[in-house]
């Protein structure tokens, strides 16, 4: 009864904050940035080592920058999030610029489906907008980790799907996924590529950001089963409340690819959109909290 009523609460409260024009939005966000940077000091620690362990070649002040940025960047992301409850397609459509869908449509025309890997970055959020230029007919699929709260998860499910979006669950991917297309269902398939993943997933280790990292390779092996084309959502802010996505081939043949390869091209393609525009990115992640050890002593 607690979660329930929690979740009806929050719903109110987001609701409310989603009818608010951008102006006053980021008005809100200017305020949510002093107490989140200066009073609470959300995972700042956490940041600046990140920061620091990432970039050496940056100087102190280089790096505060980048840190004073990526906390307006944060602040507005979460209000952005919650705006998608109101927001019309053709507003979502004015702000959000989906480049070279032609090649992205045509593929899933062509082989049923594609895989699209996508970083925590910029509006990545914005991206489901992607289900109401796709047709009709076909799924634009989002694969998801269940939040414990069921109410909080239904709500975050309400909001990804307001575009035509399919959520599936993370732990059902393949039998999902086997599932639609024993349906005749042609799909895009959207799959978070950067987040830590938990020792019994950590199976891509490479050199990222000056550090020994591990990456999860569940969309590279979806794309093998399926052999579905990858693609890599190349995201970039274009103005506050303004973003683009262009959409960039890895690969047409992933059963072609040696194991681990489409991961690592992943992973070399979001270390050069960090490069060009460092703030953006989800700094405040325990990323690298994950160590090798730590997975062999698990296996």
């Amino acid at each position: 009864m607690k979660s329930k009523v929690i979740y009806w609460l929050t719903y109110a409260g987001m609701w409310l904050l989603a009818l608010l024009p951008f102006r006053m939005l980021y008005a809100l966000s200017d305020g949510f940035y002093f107490l989140m940077r200066y009073i609470i000091r959300y995972r700042k620690r956490v940041i600046r080592t990140n920061l620091r362990n990432s970039f050496p070649e940056k100087t102190d002040a280089e790096l505060l920058n980048i840190e004073r940025r990526f906390y307006h960047y944060i602040c507005d992301y979460i209000l952005e999030e919650v705006k998608i409850l109101r927001m019309s397609f053709d507003e979502l459509h004015r702000r959000m610029n989906y480049k070279n869908t032609e090649a992205y449509l045509s593929m899933i025309d062509r082989y049923g489906g594609i895989v699209v890997m996508i970083p925590h970055y910029a509006n990545f959020e914005w991206l489901i907008g992607m289900g109401a230029i796709m047709k009709p007919e076909d799924i634009a699929g989002q694969v998801y980790k269940p939040l414990h709260n069921k109410y909080m998860d239904e709500m975050f499910k309400l909001i990804r799907s307001r575009f035509g979006g399919y959520n599936i669950p993370k732990h059902s991917t393949a039998r999902e996924v086997i599932k639609l297309r024993r349906e005749n269902k042609r799909m895009a398939l959207g799959l978070i590529t950067d987040q830590s993943p938990i020792p019994n997933e950590a199976h891509h280790w490479t050199i990222f950001l000056n550090q020994d990292t591990v990456f999860m390779d569940g969309a590279e092996r979806i794309a093998k089963m399926m052999n579905f084309p990858v693609f890599y959502a190349e995201l970039r802010k274009t103005g506050r409340g303004y973003c683009e996505v262009s959409f960039d081939l890895l690969t047409e043949t992933p059963k072609q690819t040696a194991d681990g390869e489409i991961t690592e091209l992943f992973a070399r393609h979001l270390e050069q959109t960090i490069h060009r525009d460092p703030p953006y990115w989800f700094w405040s992640h325990k990323r690298w909290k994950l160590k090798r050890e730590d997975v062999m002593q698990h296996g």
